[in-house]
């Protein structure tokens, strides 16, 4: 299946089944799919990302449709066009031909003037100042009251929120699993693999080989798997932790390790282990943190202490990670 094709079909989902739900004020495609070349293979650890504008507690999640993965979300309203290029995720939708439904005809004129001023500088800094926000909110806001999977999640994002920041300011997609390969791939471009390894070393997972990586998906499948097996309606990744995400969870994790991206492939696998562990403990289930224990002591961040001193050091290094930044625009 083409790009293309998987675009089509989140199109005839949207026509069929989301224009039917409550609220429906429009559709927009979002993530790597939409980024991505229209003529080229869909990647199989893909999902087709859809925003909705609906009606509150619409969530469908992900689930097959037409042969293709679709990843469904929903937000109740959309702001002006300005705030739009402000919003880094938002923009960069708005920024390509995204609109899969659109009554009132809003969505296109928002899209219009977001295709329009998307690589100015100002909205780019403005971007990237948001991204910046999300680490300080992240890693600001860590609770050692919180459940380990919580714990972990806040340290975890708010670490990887740092390749936004860069791939914002050199208008790359902000993707979400493959953010550490993303942003390698931008560095690379400019001569700047060093940030690169700043970037892994605040994780904590420069130094680690493959062997031990590879490992740590093995030790995933099996929380994956019997988190899977569960149902958490009230979590809200119930359905990324489920039998039909597995492609996108672990094998396109196994694919990152493949191709010599074995570091790179870290952050989703802590933060799938972390979701897989939420999901249990929605359903009340217990068990099965040794594995992400284990994990988080490679990581150099397996007690509170830990992670509070590497969120310290991501802090004390935004200054640099600024300046960088404004280098990429």
């Amino acid at each position: 299946m083409l790009n293309e094709q998987a675009r089509q079909i989140a199109g005839r989902w949207v026509q069929t089944e989301g224009a039917t739900l409550p609220g429906f004020g429009g559709a927009f495609l979002t993530g790597s799919v939409l980024w991505g070349d229209p003529r080229a293979a869909l990647d199989p650890a893909s999902d087709v990302d859809v925003m909705l504008i609906a009606g509150p507690g619409v969530r469908p999640g992900k689930f097959a449709y037409e042969g293709a993965l679709l990843e469904v979300s929903s937000m109740p309203r959309i702001g002006s066009a300005d705030d739009v290029l402000a919003d880094y995720h938002l923009a960069g939708s708005f920024h390509l031909p995204c609109v899969l439904a659109d009554p009132t005809g809003r969505l296109s004129a928002i899209q219009r003037v977001v295709a329009r001023d998307f690589a100015v500088r100002a909205w780019t800094t403005a971007r990237c100042a948001g991204a910046m926000d999300r680490v300080r909110a992240f890693l600001g806001g860590m609770d050692p009251s919180a459940p380990l999977h919580d714990q972990v999640t806040g340290w975890l994002f708010g670490t990887g929120v740092t390749t936004h920041v860069l791939l914002v300011a050199g208008l790359r997609n902000p993707t979400v699993r493959r953010r550490y390969a993303a942003v390698r791939d931008l560095l690379a471009a400019h001569g700047r693999l060093d940030v690169h390894e700043t970037l892994l070393d605040w994780l904590g997972c420069a130094g680690l080989d493959a062997a031990r990586v590879e490992g740590h998906l093995a030790a995933l499948e099996t929380v994956f798997d019997a988190a899977a097996a569960v149902r958490a309606p009230v979590y809200r990744f119930d359905s990324d932790i489920s039998a039909v995400a597995r492609p996108v969870a672990i094998d396109g994790s196994r694919d990152l390790i493949a191709r010599g991206l074995h570091r790179e492939a870290v952050f989703w696998i802590a933060a799938t282990y972390a979701r897989c562990l939420a999901k249990r403990a929605a359903a009340g289930e217990r068990g099965h943190e040794d594995g992400l224990l284990d994990l988080l002591a490679d990581l150099g961040a397996e007690t509170y202490a830990d992670r509070r001193r590497r969120a310290d050091r991501v802090l004390a290094g935004l200054p640099g990670l600024w300046e960088t930044a404004m280098s990429l625009c």
